[in-house]
């Protein structure tokens, strides 16, 4: 009997590294994710909101308005 509660328990342990490893594979992934995500739409974002008042001058500078 105190056998089998060893080797149940031995194997939860096994488990429950099991699921420590996916869960970090998964939260790396999410990481990376959300990285990918501010460089791809955040920073462009920042960029134009940087770059059109510029233009936007240049254009109407050479209009004469």
């Amino acid at each position: 009997m105190e056998q089998e509660i060893l080797q149940k328990i031995e194997e939860q342990g096994r488990k429950i590294d099991e699921m420590y490893r996916s869960v970090e594979k998964l939260r790396k992934y999410f990481l990376w994710t959300l990285i990918i995500t501010v460089v791809t739409i955040v920073l462009p974002l920042i960029g134009l909101m940087l770059v059109i008042p510029n233009l936007l001058n240049t254009y109407s500078g050479n209009l004469g308005i």
